[in-house]
């Protein structure tokens, strides 16, 4: 099941390691910002605040960009999972444009951000084929394009008899393409990223956990594994390793874990068959899969959910595998290099919120559209904390909701789980 070199941590750490480890104390104990978290949304944060003229500190627990950001599977969507119609039954019509539009800007900011900033990270308009995994999806797929759910999307379907040219697998009764989606190397966009960051001027700081934070001064202290440090105004930028030092946040994401595998080097001729397009590939299911090739063209990345709690990547791993199996036949010999895991920030609305409190700022919950959404909302989260007009977000306008005795403990993910494989063998 395992080559002889497999690793339990992401495939794409092999081209970006994040080994790096910062050394010493902090030298400034006195900030503008400081921003708890080193992913994107943290160093998009940072970008905005140190271009600003605000003395800027990042702060993280672990390697810099150890968690998601470098952990994902490098898809970028358009970001929200609702239609206009559905958005508007729930917060009005202007509302509703605005996060439309939003999910939109945020696949279209990655894309010029990257170009701006001449970072190389295999970024591609690919798109993305959704795949329909009983007739009844099908049908309801024809009905949402046809109806115009997708607006500006350029949604199409593909009939099942054309399926050949988008995937070569007969688990599917058809799909459809979203042409304007996107997929990079998270791990080398994190990492141009990074250097964006410190070119600015913001400072980055691992191994650097905040372990608590005061209010004082009309500012904050924050107490960290290096020192004290005094801030006029923080960013939290945790998504799903939002912790204990923010309760009020803590309560409102879900964090799930999501697991990937990526397979062996794999013939040319027989992945360009599985996949003949370089297209992000996910289904209809509601335990989704999402897959892809990788940006060398030489393996398949295949991740998903397979476990009604959090796993170990050597129990995960061959759980995945089989999930691939099922719809690749011919990889049933072919071993995994790498299996590996991270934290999704989901949110009991399924959608993304931003907002703050007297100078806590933060934005999260990016339900598994985190690429391009985190660097988006952290781009605007640090707009807003050096009160820059331009930050101000639709999800800054609606409630942030939560549940009667959460406290960041999801114990309801295993039979939530359980009755999500069952809905998706009936094929409703």
């Amino acid at each position: 099941m395992f080559t002889d070199d497999f690793k339990e941590t992401p495939y794409w750490w092999e081209a970006a390691p994040i080994a790096e480890r910062t050394q010493g104390d902090l030298p400034r104990t006195k900030v503008d910002i400081a921003i708890i978290g080193s992913g994107y949304t943290g160093l998009q944060a940072a970008v905005q605040s140190a271009r600003a003229g605000r003395s800027t500190v990042v702060l993280e627990a672990e390697a810099l960009g150890f968690g998601a950001s470098t952990r994902n599977g490098g898809q970028i969507s358009t970001s929200v999972k609702f239609g206009l119609a559905e958005l508007t039954k729930r917060y009005g019509q202007e509302i509703a444009e605005g996060i439309v539009q939003e999910g939109q800007a945020s696949r279209d900011y990655v894309e010029q951000f990257i170009r701006d900033e001449g970072i190389e990270c295999h970024f591609k308009v690919a798109g993305r084929f959704d795949g329909a995994h009983s007739p009844r999806h099908y049908k309801k797929m024809v009905s949402s394009v046809a109806a115009g759910r997708y607006q500006n999307s350029g949604a199409y379907i593909v009939p099942e008899a054309e399926m050949p040219a988008e995937l070569g697998t007969k688990a599917y009764h058809g799909g459809m393409v979203f042409p304007r989606h996107a997929n990079l190397h998270p791990a080398l966009y994190h990492k141009g990223l990074l250097g964006v960051a410190r070119a600015a001027g913001a400072e980055v700081h691992s191994h650097c956990a905040v372990t608590g934070i005061k209010r004082q001064n009309g500012g904050f202290l924050l107490s960290t594994l290096k020192g004290p440090v005094e801030a006029a105004r923080v960013v939290l930028a945790t998504n799903g390793y939002t912790g204990g030092i923010t309760p009020w946040q803590q309560r409102r994401v879900i964090p799930i874990g999501s697991y990937i595998i990526a397979t062996e080097e794999l013939p040319e001729a027989l992945i360009d068959r599985l996949m003949p397009t370089d297209r992000n590939i996910c289904d209809s299911r509601k335990l989704v899969y999402y897959y892809r090739r990788s940006p060398d063209r030489k393996r398949i990345l295949f991740g998903g959910r397979v476990s009604l709690q959090e796993a170990d990547p050597k129990v995960s791993g061959p759980r995945l595998h089989r999930e691939m199996v099922h719809l690749f036949p011919e990889l049933a010999d072919t071993k995994i290099s790498h299996s590996w895991t991270g934290k999704v920030g989901y949110t009991f609305d399924t959608l993304m919120h931003a907002g703050h409190d007297d100078g806590l700022f933060y934005a999260m919950g990016y339900c598994g559209s985190g690429v391009g959404m985190s660097s988006y909302m952290g781009m605007r989260i640090g707009q807003q904390a050096v009160d820059d007009p331009r930050g101000m977000t639709a999800f800054n306008k609606i409630p942030f909701p939560t549940r009667p005795f959460y406290s960041g403990n999801p114990w309801f993910l295993a039979p939530s789980v359980m009755a999500y494989r069952l809905w998706d063998r009936t094929g409703l």
